[in-house]
């Protein structure tokens, strides 16, 4: 089996788009403010986590222009390069989510901005678990996906195929409380990527907190 197929399928997919996805995705109504969201809530020299970092913008960016620690995370050797080039403020690591240790009740904010989408259900699941465990209590967390009741579904996505899982969107919120966070508030909406063919898609963002 050649090389490249033994990487993560999301590994292969944005070593592939690199920095066209930021152009298609960075200016999203929905994802900067959910940003602002976090930041507003966020207490001084927050330690934040921005789990799929891609490119680093416009969350990375953001978060470290406020004035926050940001640790990103890309399974994407391309997007972490790319990440570490445009934010340097911010550190970025190369590294499988679902198998990195995170240490518990350290992290004031987390974001999750559509990086569940080409993992299992019960893969989605055990993170949001994890990923609630280390938020420190009081601490918040914004989570974006792509309702539809979906699994390994094969798409075309930015001209790439790929195969993807979500929920509809009452059972996404329903594992997000499910993980021992709760759902302050949610926002429905559509967006259409900067995208040659690319159409309108939905968006879910929940903004969390962990009440422990």
């Amino acid at each position: 089996m050649p090389q490249e197929d033994q990487r993560p399928p999301a590994a292969v997919l944005f070593d592939t788009l690199g920095a066209d996805y930021e152009k298609a995705f960075a200016h999203a109504p929905g994802h900067l403010a959910a940003l602002e969201w976090l930041i507003g809530r966020l207490p001084a020299a927050a330690w934040t986590l921005d789990v799929g970092s891609g490119t680093g913008r416009p969350t990375a960016a953001a978060l470290a222009g406020a004035g926050h620690s940001v640790v990103g995370i890309d399974v994407s050797p391309v997007m972490v390069e790319l990440a570490a080039r445009q934010v340097p403020d911010a550190q970025f690591r190369r590294a499988d989510i679902r198998e990195l240790p995170l240490e518990e009740g350290f992290f004031d904010g987390v974001c999750v901005f559509f990086s569940l989408l080409q993992m299992t259900r019960a893969e989605q699941s055990a993170l949001l678990r994890r990923l609630a465990r280390a938020v420190k209590p009081g601490g918040h967390l914004v989570v974006a996906t792509v309702p539809a009741d979906v699994e390994d579904l094969e798409i075309v996505f930015m001209g790439q195929p790929v195969r993807a899982t979500s929920f509809a969107e009452e059972d996404f919120t329903a594992m997000v409380e499910a993980a021992g966070l709760t759902v302050l508030s949610s926002d429905s909406t559509v967006f259409t990527p900067d995208h040659p063919g690319a159409g309108p898609e939905p968006h879910l963002y929940l903004y969390c907190r962990q009440e422990r």
